[in-house]
């Protein structure tokens, strides 16, 4: 479901303090069905706030949040519960479970789903669609692995397929290359690549790397003090005026002088 104006996501003049910090100030953008939008700054401005007012963790002080064109403040715990299940989250950490292997890992929603509706389907049909997510993310061999046995981009890997497996709407990746090497922040940003060109699923990427939202963005919010200091095309921002965007433009492309050649599609690189 969407908006009149196609929109999936949306955020009309959103502001929110924690105490006398003002974190997100006026904030307004928009993700239409089926598009990528990328959540760039600086630590700290707000951008996994603005994850949080999606899921309902987090009400706005001023504003609204709206997910399917509807009022995400106004839901019902209920009505929050179900709106989860379409919209998934890719936390930093993972936050796989420890005492379940990947392959379980990725069977806990299929089998909470298999609870709630009697026609899903019985334990092979929930193993098939492991194994099927498992390898859409290159991870097969892993099924077996606990989660200390993978290295960090694997567990990454291991919660896409996860999130995946609730056959979300919506996915939202919170820093999905941070604390990894360069290398292994290219395989995660042509992982979650394929899987738009594949789903087509509407997606937000928070990220303070602008190799990533070149690669994976149709449009860039960038925040600066918890304000919108741009909104539009990834291909637009080298005209914002705006010092602190085009000092992120500059060291990505310092970056990429210094950046290794093409890497191996391999996950399991610590």
């Amino acid at each position: 479901m969407t908006t009149e104006n196609g929109s999936y996501i949306r955020f009309e003049r959103v502001w929110k303090s924690f105490g006398d910090q003002l974190v997100l100030q006026d904030v307004n953008f928009d993700v239409r069905a089926g598009e990528t939008v990328a959540v760039l700054g600086r630590s700290g401005v707000g951008k996994s706030v603005t994850l949080k007012h999606i899921l309902g963790f987090l009400k706005p002080d001023e504003g609204k949040v709206e997910v399917a064109g509807r009022n995400v403040a106004q839901m019902t715990e209920a009505e929050l519960t179900e709106m989860r299940r379409h919209v998934t989250m890719v936390f930093q950490s993972g936050a796989l479970f420890d005492s379940l292997t990947a392959g379980e890992n990725v069977a806990y929603p299929l089998r909470e789903r298999a609870l709630r509706e009697a026609a899903f389907g019985g334990e092979d049909a929930i193993e098939a669609q492991v194994d099927q997510l498992l390898s859409l993310v290159d991870l097969s061999e892993a099924r077996d692995l606990m989660p200390s046995d993978l290295s960090t981009g694997m567990k990454r890997a291991v919660a896409i397929a996860r999130a995946l497996a609730a056959h979300p709407e919506a996915i939202l990746y919170d820093e999905p290359t941070t604390m990894v090497d360069p290398l292994m922040a290219q395989t995660v940003g042509d992982l979650i690549l394929k899987l738009k060109r594949q789903r087509g699923l509407t997606s937000i990427v928070v990220t303070h790397d602008m190799r990533l939202a070149r690669k994976l963005a149709d449009r860039v919010v960038f925040l600066i003090e918890g304000r919108v200091a741009f909104f539009g095309p990834t291909r637009e921002m080298k005209d914002s005026p705006e010092p602190v965007i085009q000092d992120f433009i500059e060291l990505d492309e310092i970056s990429l002088l210094h950046s290794p050649g093409p890497s191996p599609n391999n996950l399991n690189n610590p």
